[in-house]
């Protein structure tokens, strides 16, 4: 284990398992002391005034009651002190666990912070709140209408045309991804049918790039030991076949972004078995093939349920779980990435 080399304001910065990558800027913990005793499945995005916001659930363990939305933000280099922005108390009084929060700045309109509430992933519903002041302030809870959960863990993208497509997957009868769009900031939505039977390949939670030819890629988590794709050529209003990739995947989340350059980047568990090690794999033809650009953790343990972005000054920014007690944060330059074969995967 590596020691710390410095405390800026009460934060461990800490090398990466892969110190010999260029790419890395920063590494370090959101928060040193934890507001609960769990943590997982964090978000992140750059509001309008240029700051960052994360998000995670967090409680005494995970399907627990008392598990709520919680948030941090990143001022002159600092990260607050983590707040409880949503729990899932009810208008009738019972409270049910809230599940994988999902921010997202549009465009125009508010900050966005959609999450799951309900006992399972099997029987929960989606839930928005939206912020005018880049988070420092929430609305009031709406609840998604029937049929619609909203992103189910990672970012949607916004579309040519100025709607916003939401990646969605469900697990009530079966794992099987379908999407969601909006043109209103949330008012309405639509919902395409489900993209794969839940069974050939059990499926969820996808992430959205986008092709130099216009054309949709879609991939995550399949139940396969493989990442799934999928492919569509009209704004995402309907997919082609669901396939399997070459990428490992233990049954575990994903998050992929198309950088402004063009190449994709992925972030996942290059494993078929456990949450370690970390993985960031970069495509330079539109995610066809895929290289080894950084390795985020290689110990024992859980490091998983990534989020990533770039903000405008190009950077790329990553969040995840570690060890489901806190929240990890990386920057990398993308520009200093040197790109490898993949590694050989274990865990098979």
């Amino acid at each position: 284990m590596h020691t710390c080399i410095s405390l800026i304001a009460g934060l461990c910065m800490m090398p990466l398992a892969d110190t010999a990558s260029p790419a890395v800027v920063t590494h370090e913990f959101i928060y040193e002391t934890a507001p609960t005793p769990e943590c997982h499945a964090t978000t992140i995005a750059e509001t309008r005034d240029g700051e960052l916001i994360a998000a995670w659930f967090g409680g005494t363990k995970e399907r627990n009651k008392d598990v709520g939305i919680w948030v941090a933000h990143k001022r002159a280099g600092k990260w607050t002190k983590p707040v409880e922005v949503a729990n899932g108390i009810q208008a009738d009084g019972n409270r049910h666990p809230c599940w994988n929060p999902v921010l997202f700045q549009p465009q125009s309109g508010p900050l966005m912070l959609f999450y799951k509430v309900g006992p399972s992933p099997s029987t929960w519903w989606g839930e928005l709140r939206t912020s005018q002041d880049h988070g420092q302030t929430w609305s009031a809870a709406t609840r998604l209408p029937k049929g619609i959960l909203g992103p189910i863990k990672n970012k949607p993208i916004p579309l040519p045309d100025g709607a916003i497509l939401l990646p969605t997957s469900s697990e009530h009868a079966g794992w099987r991804v379908h999407f969601e769009r909006t043109n209103d900031l949330g008012k309405t939505y639509t919902a395409t049918e489900p993209i794969n039977d839940g069974k050939s390949i059990s499926a969820i939670q996808p992430s959205i790039l986008t092709r130099k030819d216009g054309s949709l890629l879609a991939l995550g988590r399949s139940r396969q030991k493989k990442l799934w794709q999928a492919e569509s050529r009209d704004g995402g209003k309907t997919w082609g076949e669901m396939t399997l990739t070459d990428l490992p995947n233990p049954n575990s989340g994903t998050d992929a972004v198309t950088l402004k350059d063009g190449r994709q980047l992925l972030v996942y568990n290059h494993t078929t078995r456990g949450r370690t090690p970390l993985n960031v794999a970069v495509s330079t033809d539109d995610g066809q093939t895929w290289k080894s650009a950084a390795v985020l953790e290689t110990e024992p343990g859980e490091y998983s349920y990534p989020a990533v972005i770039q903000t405008r000054d190009g950077q790329v920014h990553i969040t995840y779980t570690w060890k489901r007690k806190r929240v990890k944060h990386v920057v990398l330059d993308p520009h200093k990435f040197v790109l490898t074969d993949l590694p050989t995967t274990p865990g098979k």
